[in-house]
């Protein structure tokens, strides 16, 4: 009988409903996670807790995410993964039920300042589309309207870039030498490098061994402003430019928050940024900004705040482009809703804060009809005001409530709270961790005595005293960013924390007032410039007592202990993985087969120290060195005082060779402080420090800073845990809102005033946390 003319009532097998339900993970081995196994179900919202460096991001970023990723990768052409990133195969055995991953992580975004909020989002190009329609005069397409295309929207005097620059000459190169005595002064400009000063020496246009300031007026252009011009130096075809428009490609259009610290304050000494008299800092043509719609031009609206210009486009009633208008409506109130309203869409996007970023990165998935998707957080509550974490909850619930499976990785009790299933990575950190400690509810985890569930509930106190100022720091009449003339005296020799929701003002005035003055350290989360063979031992200046102990014990040069130098395995150059290039095919790393990934030579690891050879003792953690490093034939007082600042900092479990991208924004936060620590008083500017810490670790945070005030330094700490807002013993907060409702100066006190004031916002998140 065929299955069209089948009459019996017998339907086929179904399949188990349940089977298709979870994200099993056999065997997961990537990093420090030691043959981990979990089902986490489908479409809910699962935490993943745990201490710092347990295993979360690496079991939920580099395996579950990473293996979706690079499954996805594989459905496109052999030629179009040649464009892709190189994906490896995370460690594990078994990885079943995977849906596509979207990654919203911390990631910093912009690496050129052409980089908007308005151009990293639809937001931009659907305000050119509208500008286009409905502009009186208009100026053309929407491509008109656009500061990116010098043929079409552009200014052509500032090309775009909103600002012009006065470069002093001074800070490029000193005229009473010439080019070969090293005339240049620009970092990384070495006479013997190639790209740098070598062409200018090579190129036949200037005389190299004649001091600047004896050149004729043609040698002088040629220096500092020829045009790009093809030359042979010693049969190789190289372009020759002029040393300015050199210096403002290869510095001034890349993004200032992402170059190196040298390199940040060299541009910082040699440019002024002033705002290009042609457009105002617009970035605009003429014709772009003539273009207007109920007397706004699209420059206007781009510097307004976001929650007013959803109320503007709202209030423009055009029929013809209504859709248009109700998409880019919602798109507005997402960052309303996100708690981004105070951002104006011309916002450089690499001034946005790590969590700020991750948060206008959920812009473009809040709308989206996709579903059954797997979304990966990365602590959503980074930079949020416990006033606005509520918000980013109900976001993560919206994401779960659409079909989606939401997988978060976080610390604060808030965001656990919600949590349909939690899974407990520890018990401890690094070689300590990477074990599955809990799987099940938020009430089981509670009661589950694991490290988290201890501490799940933990409350900090209100300090009962606290201690004098020893002087002031004085501002005075800020207007950075939304300070509205600010008078405030920061008081020396405490532990200040300020505080405020997202926007209020917190880092503008700090880092507007008080970063940069003589004795002030700042210490943030952003990235540390090394390659992967940077590593927390180079970083600190770890290596190099290491190192002189090794070779005195063995009587032999220092730098045979360096995998950057002479010490390096020769096969591998010291990377330890020999690197295949498959052309359009995904490439791949293997382990040297020479030193086993041990990254030196076979007559290097000869020589010993304390039993040990130098990658041996790169490989252990910061905790297990501090032992090795403080008694017996290794000890080594230079050493192991870098140690101890390293796990009082709370790095303990770090392994010493560890690459430096692959530590956390906190992480690296952690490590800058651990540097600055040898030194003693001045004043420290610490961004929100318990960014990545658990909740357990959060009080060897607070003993730390105690420690730091204790030995004459003066802290100051833009946070919003309320641990440490209740350990301060001074605090100011801002607000009372954020972006041109925030500001201003909202309580200046001690915490226990705070809270008995509970006049702002904090004072009742505070209040309601220390159960007062």
């Amino acid at each position: 009988m065929s299955m069209a003319t089948r009459t019996d009532t017998q339907s086929p097998a179904l399949h188990v409903p349940d089977s298709h339900d979870l994200i099993r993970v056999q065997g997961a081995r990537e990093n420090n996670l030691k043959d981990v196994s979990v089902e986490i179900p489908k479409r809910r919202l699962t935490v993943f807790t745990g201490v710092s460096g347990s295993g979360k991001s690496s079991l939920v970023f580099g395996t579950i995410a990473a293996e979706s990723q690079r499954m996805i990768n594989e459905t496109y052409s052999a030629f179009v993964q040649g464009f892709m990133p190189t994906l490896a195969r995370p460690e594990v055995d078994v990885l079943e039920g995977l849906t596509t991953a979207i990654i919203v992580d911390q990631e910093r975004m912009g690496a050129n300042s052409r980089s908007t909020v308005g151009t990293a989002t639809d937001a931009n190009a659907m305000l050119r589309i509208a500008f286009s329609r409905l502009g009186e005069p208009s100026a053309g397409p929407s491509s008109h309207y656009s500061f990116n295309l010098p043929a079409a929207g552009a200014c052509p005097h500032c090309e775009g870039m909103g600002s012009v620059t006065d470069i002093d000459l001074t800070q490029l190169f000193d005229d009473s030498k010439s080019l070969a005595e090293g005339a240049i002064t620009i970092p990384g400009y070495k006479v013997d490098g190639w790209w740098t000063v070598g062409i200018f020496i090579e190129s036949g246009f200037l005389d190299p061994d004649k001091p600047i300031r004896k050149y004729t007026k043609k040698e002088l252009h040629d220096f500092l402003h020829r045009e790009p011009t093809k030359v042979k130096v010693n049969g190789v075809n190289l372009t020759y430019e002029g040393l300015i428009p050199k210096v403002r490609r290869s510095f001034l259009a890349k993004d200032r928050e992402a170059m190196a610290p040298h390199i940040r304050a060299f541009v910082d000494r040699a440019v002024t940024f002033t705002a290009c008299p042609e457009c105002g800092g617009t970035r605009l043509n003429e014709a772009a900004r003539a273009s207007r719609i109920r007397g706004i031009n699209i420059a206007d609206a781009c510097a307004m705040q976001i929650s007013d210009l959803a109320v503007w486009v709202r209030g423009v009633d055009e029929p013809s482009v209504a859709p248009l208008l109700t998409t880019l409506a919602q798109t507005l109130d997402s960052f309303v809703e996100i708690g981004l309203g105070y951002l104006s869409l011309d916002r450089s996007s690499g001034t946005l804060s790590g969590g700020e970023a991750q948060r206008v990165k959920m812009i473009r998935h809040l709308g989206s009809s996709l579903t059954d998707v797997t979304y990966v957080f990365d602590e959503p509550t980074i930079g949020l005001h416990p006033h606005d974490i509520q918000r980013m909850n109900d976001l993560l619930l919206r994401l779960r409530d659409k079909g989606n499976t939401v997988l978060v990785v976080e610390h604060k009790p808030e965001t656990i709270a919600i949590a349909d299933h939690v899974v407990d990575l520890g018990p401890g950190a690094g070689t300590a961790g990477g074990t599955v400690c809990f799987e099940g509810t938020v009430e089981g985890l509670r009661a589950s005595g694991t490290l988290t569930g201890r501490h799940l509930d933990d409350r900090a106190a209100l300090k009962e005293t606290v201690r004098t100022p020893a002087g002031r720091l004085a501002i005075r009449g800020a207007t950075a960013h939304n300070l509205r003339d600010v008078d405030v005296d920061i008081p020396l020799g405490v532990l200040v924390v300020v505080t405020g929701v997202a926007g209020s003002g917190k880092s503008s005035l700090i880092d507007g007032s008080v970063s940069g003055r003589d004795g002030v350290v700042s210490i943030d989360q952003g990235t540390i410039r090394g390659s992967r063979r940077s590593n927390p031992a180079t970083y600190t200046g770890l290596l190099d007592p290491i190192r002189k102990a090794f070779a005195k014990a063995n009587g032999v040069k220092p730098a045979l202990f360096s995998a950057n130098s002479e010490g390096a395995c020769p096969t591998c150059n010291g990377a330890g993985v020999i690197y295949t290039d498959l052309a359009m095919m995904a490439g791949v790393a293997t382990t040297c087969e020479e030193c086993e990934g041990k990254r030196f030579g076979a007559s290097v690891l000869v020589h010993h120290l304390g039993g040990r050879d130098i990658s041996e003792v790169l490989a252990m953690s910061v905790t297990e060195a501090e032992g090795f490093f403080g008694a017996g034939e290794a000890r080594t007082p230079a050493a192991h005082a870098i140690l101890d600042r390293l796990a009082d900092v709370g790095l303990g479990y770090l392994s010493l060779g560890q690459p430096l991208p692959t530590l956390s924004g906190g992480e690296r936060q952690r490590l800058k402080l651990a540097t600055h620590m040898a030194g003693k008083g001045g004043v420290y500017v610490l961004d929100e420090p318990t960014t990545g810490l658990h909740l357990a670790d959060v009080e060897q945070l607070l003993g730390l800073l105690d420690r730091l005030v204790d030995s004459g330094t003066s802290v100051i700490v833009i946070e919003h845990h309320q641990a440490v807002m209740a350990h301060a013993d001074w605090i100011i907060d801002l607000g009372p809102g954020a972006g041109h409702d925030g500001g201003r100066i909202v309580f200046e006190g001690t915490p226990a005033d705070l809270v008995a004031a509970r006049s702002t916002l904090t004072g009742e998140h505070l209040a309601a946390y220390a159960g007062t």
